[in-house]
This record gives C-alpha cells, sequence and structure tokens, in this order.
C-alpha cells in the first residue's frame, strides 16, 4: 500500500521518527540505569567492613607476555585477556569471571628456547576499582594508576614464577602448554609482592612495593605478616 496524499504521508514519517526517537531515548536511560546500578553496587561494597567482604581464594590472574609484549601493557595500563578459541563465541574477548578490581595481574616470560621451568615474572598491577570481570566486554584488565610495579632485568632474573605456582595434583609438574592466562592463589601473589619489596634497594621504590603489598593483603583479607613460605614446583624438585 503507498499513500499517495503528501500529508499523510509526512505525518507517517514524523510518527515512525518520533517512535524511533522514543526507543533511543528509552535505551539510553536504562544504559544510564544500568551504569548507576553499577556504581551504587561497587560504593555499598567498599562502605563494608573489610572482614565481612567475600574473597574466592583464587582469583588473581597470571598471563604468559611474548617477548616485548610487556612494554605495550605498562604503556597503554591494560592487559587483554584473550579470545575464546571454539564453540559459538569463537573469536569473541574471553571473560575472566572471578577477577576484579581485588585481583591482581602478574605477568611473566618464558624466553623462546628456555626451558618451561625458568619463566620470570616481569610485573604485576591491580586491576583498576571498580573493574568487573562478570561485565567486561573488550576483553581488557585496566590497571590501577597506583599499584603497578615492574621488575628490572636483575630483579626479573632473580624471581622465578615456579617458585610459587604448583599444580597440587602433580606437584613435580612444571608445564604451561598453551593458553596466554591462568588463575592464580590469594596467598602466592602475597608472597611474590613480599618478595618484590625484598628486592627493592631504592628507598622510593621500595615504599611503593610495600604500600602495593600492604594494599592488596588489605583487600584480599590476607595476614601479610605471617604469610607461609613459598613452596612451588621448583620447591619440590630441588
Amino acid at each position: 500500500m503507498t499513500l499517495v496524499d503528501q500529508k499523510a504521508v509526512n505525518l507517517v514519517k514524523m510518527k515512525i521518527q518520533k517512535r524511533e526517537e522514543e526507543k533511543k531515548k528509552e535505551e539510553l536511560r536504562l544504559r544510564k540505569e544500568k551504569a548507576l546500578e553499577r556504581e551504587r553496587q561497587h560504593i555499598l561494597e567498599q562502605k563494608k567492613p573489610v572482614q565481612s567482604r567475600k574473597v574466592h581464594p583464587k582469583q588473581q590472574a597470571v598471563f604468559w607476555c611474548e617477548t616485548g609484549e610487556e612494554d605495550k601493557i605498562f604503556t597503554e595500563g591494560r592487559v587483554f585477556i584473550g579470545k575464546v578459541k571454539s564453540g559459538k563465541n569463537k573469536g569473541q574477548p574471553r571473560r575472566l569471571a572471578r577477577i576484579n578490581w581485588k585481583s591482581g595481574c602478574l605477568l611473566t616470560r618464558r624466553e623462546p628456547g628456555m626451558p618451561e621451568k625458568d619463566r620470570h615474572i616481569l610485573g604485576v598491577f591491580m586491576a583498576e576499582e571498580g573493574f568487573n570481570g562478570q561485565t567486561c566486554k573488550d576483553g581488557y584488565i585496566p590497571a590501577h594508576p597506583e599499584y603497578r610495579l615492574r621488575l628490572s632485568k636483575q630483579e626479573s632474573d632473580k624471581m622465578l614464577f615456579w617458585n610459587y605456582y604448583i599444580n597440587k595434583n602433580f606437584p613435580t609438574r612444571i608445564t604451561w602448554n598453551s593458553g596466554k592466562q591462568r588463575y592464580f592463589d590469594n596467598i602466592w601473589m602475597a608472597q611474590i609482592l613480599q618478595d618484590i619489596v625484598s628486592l627493592k634497594k631504592k628507598p622510593e621504590e621500595r615504599e611503593d612495593a610495600q604500600s602495593f603489598f600492604g594494599y592488596f593483603c588489605k583487600v584480599n583479607h590476607i595476614n601479610g605478616g605471617n604469610l607461609p613460605k613459598a613452596n612451588g614446583a621448583l620447591m619440590q624438585i630441588q
């Protein structure tokens, strides 16, 4: 059916345009409401006593960096989680449901040709306040503007990843065959941060590392003064 009356045509067009505008306004309103609700929930979480907040025992993340990738990560202040490799969501950014603003992101690398046991730690940063892995859609974990630590080459050589990480079912197994990321135990991360504090010689760098360690222990309900000794896979074969 085609309208021949131009006034009727214009009237229909105006109504359609008005309906589209109203639809866009409603979508915008709903997006704003969801954003405000997320902010409200975060504020309520922050106001809770620290001891009452739930903490997953493995809500940290460790990443396998390719050579030179850490430069981009520390420059941009974020790390890419990776993409789904199979299934209906293949090619889409992954989501790390456990990762949130209490999580540290540990960067590691194994040099080409080197055995896996020599994987070393490059640095670490806390996720940005308010970050929630369950709602993250772009696949990036943004870094906290203050709590970031990058190790020098000399420091990194002393921080071996497998001193801390262990597969409890296979305690002497030292393998990382595939994948960019693994979940990481909160206590292991605290042990690493404590050892980084000990590595730092310059007063200012040591103070920054100590501040990071204190913040991490506080939000993850860890007694930083009573940590067990590192007992990773390398410790099992020495």
